[in-house]
């Protein structure tokens, strides 16, 4: 996420997109807020899930925005599971 690459504003578009996707595949219903932050937050997240696995996904638009689908699931699907459980 602190590619130099990425702005600000790409950030918001390309996380937005990821969101979207995730919220698509996943059909969580959520808004255009919460798809941006799903797909910022999911890129972070998944860069340092693979980073911890030694996996790197390089640097760019395309990159981010596979991080953040993949991540933006992995939030999907933990909270139903964490809201399923209560």
């Amino acid at each position: 996420m602190n590619d130099p690459q990425i702005g600000w504003i790409a950030a918001i578009i390309v996380g937005g997109l990821a969101g979207w996707l995730a919220e698509m595949i996943m059909k969580s219903g959520t808004g255009i807020i919460m798809n941006i932050i799903l797909g910022i937050v999911g890129a972070a997240l998944a860069n340092w899930l693979l980073g911890l696995v030694g996996v790197s996904l390089g640097g760019g638009w395309i990159s981010y925005l596979v991080a953040g689908f993949i991540g933006a699931c992995i939030i999907i699907f933990a909270w139903r599971a964490i809201r399923g459980a209560t």
